[in-house]
């Protein structure tokens, strides 16, 4: 390849903050080892104007990063339909496979410039993104995943798959079973009630033997997580006919964090409070709660008697779940017990949408109450801060279970908390006041995962250095890349 001309990733990831923020850091992290790389990220409207997620969109162009650029793919005039009543992952995995045709377009462009200073050498697309690797198949690309989840769960998805391929197994009358299962990627039995909601349906199902399915057919697979933290789990692709795993991480989004923060109130109020005296309540982009659960959570950290600050935000109705994210109260007094607000004020926040990131970093911070979404998880054991479990949807629910039994990284508060955001049948789940009071209790004065925690926290960091373990497999990757280029 002539000294001036890139060799050219191109990233496709779902079109979901999270999944968009983490594909990027995982781009520059790779600009950043080697000069001679360039990426193109492909991105996918939302089906939905979701209003923080296509603003987020919007902004990606305008921050020029060097060697990189956004191609927006068209859309569809009517894309499939999403609502509370469809098979949601199936539904989202078919609007997704809808741009395959945009895709297969952009790529032919590419090989056919000759004149061009880049050279596609691959595609690396997201778990949602798997129907794009017989597009790169049919142009002889290698493709690669990035799966922004752990290889806990990644292991499940592949055991499952499995059982159906190989050994005829009826998945929804085991996933709909009590008791325990046996995964390979865990060293515990996992008890079913932390399987996710989604696949004890028969179109979530098809969706996980789909995805895996195609996923053999990649060259490799990039997982955000560090071999330190799930020896286990990666240890257990071994001697399979997976293809390799790569741990990469933590791949980490951490702008803003060692500046100054805004002169806010919440970061002046945490200027003045003791060094890991304060539980931070933070629930992703997609968590919320209603007015009953929300008086519960006020209710047990009054009663906890622990300093907090608490990033309060409501569910959005059933009818639009799927099309709005949850948002900021209008009123927090006319949904809070009353006289909340004043008997709390001195040893609390509430607030709307929070800088998660830079109040983990803050020094006052000492324990977290979070849903369990995966880059959370990271976040936390990088600034070292133990976790209280309230995991909502998704694989949650499983990484709580890795995190408190596999792992002794953090506190169980509630396991198997689900909240029907996807549908509104079902019992609605009330977390009491007391268990809130009580894992609020564990998180703060539990000194030994508190020191576990630490502990991994340095690790988390070495690793990404130089001759640390994720720094090599990167490398590894790096080599795979460059010797697709002839």
């Amino acid at each position: 390849m002539a000294n001036n001309t890139f060799a050219e990733l191109v990233f496709i990831p779902a079109p979901a903050v999270g999944h968009i923020m983490s594909t990027i850091e995982m781009a520059k992290l790779l600009l950043n080892r080697d000069q001679t790389l360039s990426v193109t990220l492909l991105i996918i409207n939302p089906p939905y104007s979701v209003l923080p997620l296509t603003t987020y969109i919007e902004s990606l162009a305008k921050n020029a990063i060097e060697r990189m650029r956004f191609i927006k793919l068209p859309q569809d005039q009517s894309p499939p339909k999403l609502d509370s009543n469809a098979p949601f992952v199936m539904s989202f995995y078919e609007f997704i496979n809808s741009h395959c045709k945009y895709v297969r377009n952009i790529l032919e462009d590419a090989i056919n410039q000759t004149s061009s200073r880049s050279r596609v050498v691959g595609l690396v697309v997201d778990i949602l993104c798997t129907g794009m690797i017989d597009v790169a198949n049919e142009y002889n690309l290698p493709t690669y995943v990035y799966f922004t989840s752990n290889a806990a769960f990644l292991g499940f998805k592949l055991h499952f798959e499995t059982l159906f391929v190989d050994q005829k197994q009826d998945l929804i009358e085991l996933a709909n079973s009590e008791g325990e299962i046996v995964i390979p990627s865990f060293v515990n039995p996992v008890p079913m009630k932390v399987f996710p909601e989604v696949y004890r349906k028969q179109e979530g199902l098809d969706f996980l033997i789909s995805a895996i399915g195609r996923m053999r057919k990649a060259k490799g697979i990039l997982i955000n997580t560090f071999l330190e933290l799930e020896t286990h789990a990666i240890n257990s692709f071994s001697g399979t006919n997976f293809p390799p795993v790569y741990p990469v991480g933590p791949i980490l989004n951490l702008d803003g964090v060692g500046e100054k923060p805004d002169d806010t109130d919440v970061f002046r109020w945490l200027q003045s409070q003791p060094p890991s005296s304060v539980v931070l309540l933070c629930f992703g982009s997609t968590g919320g709660f209603d007015e009953a659960q929300a008086k519960e959570i006020a209710r047990g950290l009054e009663q906890s008697g622990h300093r907090f600050v608490w990033s309060m935000r409501r569910l959005p109705p059933p009818e639009q779940s799927l099309k709005v994210l949850p948002d900021d109260f209008d009123d927090p007094r006319g949904v809070l017990p009353d006289g909340f607000l004043e008997r709390t004020s001195g040893i609390g926040k509430v607030i709307g949408w929070a800088p998660q990131v830079s109040l983990l970093a803050h020094e006052a911070v000492g324990g977290f109450v979070s849903h369990c979404g995966w880059n959370s998880m990271l976040e936390s054991l990088w600034f070292g801060v133990p976790t209280a479990t309230l995991p909502m949807l998704w694989e949650q629910q499983m990484n709580a279970f890795e995190m408190v039994v596999e792992l002794g990284l953090a506190v169980d508060l509630k396991l198997d908390y689900k909240i029907n955001v996807l549908n509104s049948e079902g019992d609605v789940v009330i977390v009491t006041a007391e268990e809130i009071e009580r894992g609020i209790r564990r998180l703060m004065e539990n000194k030994e995962v508190r020191t576990k925690v630490k502990e991994m926290s340095k690790m988390s960091r070495e690793t990404v250095a130089k001759g640390g373990s994720s720094y090599s497999s990167v490398g590894y990757f790096l080599k795979e890349i460059m010797s697709n280029v002839i």
